[in-house]
């Protein structure tokens, strides 16, 4: 086991770190907002549990053969596949979303954990068929378990999570070197489904959120009222920013969904362009550490899996920092390793786990 910490890659694991100790920095105040006499902590101890766990499950994983993965991979798309069903039927709501499973007072969001479970199948099912990628029906074949995941998740409805299974598909097809012409031919039938879906598929709200990124002042009380919030946190913040506990935009209450969905905004406001910048630099690192594994791995399996993962966490971090500044969507995606909530960071830990087991493997 000594040897095999030698052979991890620490840059990884070290930013890793950072982000959740800034996570829970930035949680612990955030308890003590609007004046509460006695201060709830339960999502600052929360997070804290979820962060034990997390790196609990990130060594499991490491010191895990990621190549048995291949032989669990149908089970766990089942096992997923089914999760999502049971959310639907069975699902608790929270903010208008069907997505949480409660058992005995734990939650379970069952699309975070088959992110990383369809970026287990897919990898498989191109390495495996990494010769013949060139034909037409390695496409449609892996499309359809994408599409009908996507369609439970779009149930729910949660539509950011359904973009975010979609780009791993697409992340994973471009990494398996389809052709060009094949990659034109998807992108123009794409661009005609998405001109039917806004059409005559999405719903007026859902319509809204779009609209209003481009004028969130046309209703500032209304669909625009996060992310004018948000805006207004993140431009407050200066360079140093106001101090840790002393944003007035989340310590009295005016940002939304501070601990989960806008937490980019608290740091921002709190620890400044600095504080921001840092976040950045460290998913960042994380990112180029992740390729930088998927780029060295020996077989097609690690290279499509590491790089699902990396394609998850860029996509995440790009559409919660997006919406923080407006110039995304609120689509409810958390901040990789930053937000509140179990369900993601345990997740994503464990791919991180993953690729320090691609890495460790690579490196004997």
């Amino acid at each position: 086991m000594i040897r095999s910490l030698y052979k991890f890659d620490w840059v990884l694991f070290s930013a890793l770190v950072l982000l959740l100790g800034l996570s829970l920095a930035v949680l612990y105040p955030i308890s003590y907002s609007g004046g509460n006499e006695i201060p709830d902590q339960s999502h600052f101890l929360r997070q804290t549990i979820f962060a034990v766990i997390g790196l609990a499950v990130f060594f499991v994983f490491s010191f895990f053969d990621y190549r048995s993965l291949k032989n669990y991979s149908t089970v766990l798309y089942i096992s997923g596949f089914l999760l999502l069903l049971l959310v639907l039927l069975f699902g608790k709501v929270v903010r208008g979303t069907t997505g949480w499973l409660g058992i005995s007072g734990v939650h379970l969001q069952p699309v975070e954990p088959f992110k990383i479970i369809a970026a287990i199948l897919l990898a498989k099912y191109f390495s495996l068929h990494s010769r013949s990628i060139g034909d037409y029906k390695h496409i449609l074949i892996s499309l359809a378990p994408v599409v009908v995941s996507i369609f439970l998740v779009i149930e729910q409805p949660d539509f950011g999570s359904a973009f975010v299974i979609f780009f791993l598909w697409l992340s994973i097809l471009v990494m398996s070197g389809v052709s060009k012409k094949h990659l034109f031919v998807l992108f123009s039938i794409l661009l005609i489904i998405a001109l039917l879906g806004w059409n005559f598929f999405l719903k007026g709200y859902q319509k809204e959120r779009v609209t209003t990124l481009f004028s969130p002042s046309s209703d500032p009380l209304g669909a625009g009222y996060n992310v004018l919030q948000s805006t207004v946190a993140v431009g407050s913040g200066g360079f140093w920013g106001k101090g840790l506990g002393h944003g007035s935009q989340s310590q009295l209450n005016f940002l939304p969904e501070k601990h989960t969905d806008f937490i980019f905004a608290v740091v921002a406001e709190e620890l400044g362009f600095g504080g921001a910048a840092f976040v950045i630099i460290l998913i960042v690192v994380v990112l180029s550490r992740l390729v930088k594994i998927a780029l060295n791995s020996r077989d097609n399996f690690g290279k499509l899996l590491v790089g699902g993962a990396a394609s998850v966490i860029f996509v995440h971090a790009l559409i919660n920092i997006g919406m923080n500044i407006g110039v995304m969507p609120v689509t409810g995606i958390p901040l990789p390793f930053l937000s509140y909530g179990g369900s993601s960071l345990i997740t994503l830990m464990a791919a991180a786990g993953i690729a320090e087991s691609v890495c460790r493997v690579n490196r004997k």
